[in-house]
């Protein structure tokens, strides 16, 4: 009969394991930090609400610490919980890439986040060349206004229409804009024509957040007010299919009305200089080589 040799190898009886937390309790606050909700986090994670704050609760005790503020039913770090969170996030983003080396996992994916309008008629045209020549990355792409979602780790950069200000958040223009009224050939011919900017009195101005017509109009000589009534439209795409519809007159930025193909006409000349699109980041996301690799080839598209 054949023995096979074993060797043993003795463990120091000083050595000890690592102190850690389990992983479902770092994921659970890592989530609840990120979008502020114990019940978003929940949904997130398909958990109860109340599995949620088991773990956070189990984490605290853990670590001998609150890492959040309760108040009714509203939820806010600590400072000991913005500092752990930093280093949670660091940890999971490692733990990921190395699960996805030791199994072959090759495929990375981009959480971009874009103004709905701009998105719809200027980027989803240009994001086919950039998937021809990194097929190994996925995009998900989100449409939303908010900045808040890039700030909370939710979006990994956005693409927003704006000024150089981003609270904090890293900006890189894209490009410059111009913004100029724009109607359907029918709607002016119902108020009689549009042959200078004065007879614009005789029109309803359709609004949007981002596009005053105030400073459009002392460019083009009139006194005239921010209008305060009148259809307003937090998005631009129904905006333009109100001008088609013949609901009024809308200020638009060029980049959108070269893109929209549409039946809609320039009735002034005057094309005023406004803000840019922005690509905006969270500082700690800026340096991460699939986000450097797409914000360059988005710098160069534009």
């Amino acid at each position: 009969m054949m023995y096979r040799a074993v060797t043993y190898w003795a463990v120091p009886y000083n050595a000890r394991m690592p102190r850690l937390p389990p992983l479902h309790d770092l994921i659970a606050f890592e989530a609840a930090a990120r979008l502020a909700s114990f019940l978003k986090a929940s949904e997130e994670l398909h958990l109860t609400q109340s599995a949620v704050s088991h773990r956070i609760k189990s984490l605290e005790e853990f670590l001998g610490l609150p890492l959040f503020i309760r108040i009714n039913r509203n939820i806010a770090l600590t400072s000991a919980g913005e500092r752990y969170l930093a280093d949670v996030r660091d940890t999971l983003a490692r733990l990921e890439a190395a699960t996805e080396r030791v199994t072959g996992g090759e495929r990375k994916t981009l959480r971009i986040s874009v103004a709905p309008a701009l998105g719809a008629k200027w980027l989803v045209g240009k994001l086919a060349s950039f998937q021809r020549a990194h097929p190994e990355i996925d995009l998900a792409v989100s449409s939303s206004y908010d900045i808040e979602v890039i700030r909370r780790g939710e979006a990994d950069l956005g693409i927003r229409y704006g000024s150089e200000d981003w609270g904090g958040l890293k900006a890189l223009k894209l490009a410059d804009e111009t913004v100029f009224p724009i109607a359907s050939p029918a709607y002016v011919e119902s108020i009689g024509g549009l042959k200078e900017p004065a007879d614009l009195r005789r029109a309803t101005l359709l609004r949007h957040p981002l596009l005053f017509w105030k400073p459009w109009f002392e460019a083009a000589g009139l006194n005239w007010p921010e209008p305060v009534s009148g259809p307003s439209y937090e998005d631009a795409m129904m905006m333009y299919e109100a001008a088609a519809a013949g609901h009024g007159v809308a200020l638009t930025p060029k980049t959108l009305f070269d893109a929209q193909g549409t039946s809609l006409i320039q009735p002034f000349t005057l094309e005023l200089p406004d803000r840019a699109y922005y690509i905006v980041l969270a500082p700690e996301a800026a340096e991460k080589p699939l986000t450097r690799l797409f914000t360059d080839w988005l710098l160069q598209a534009a």
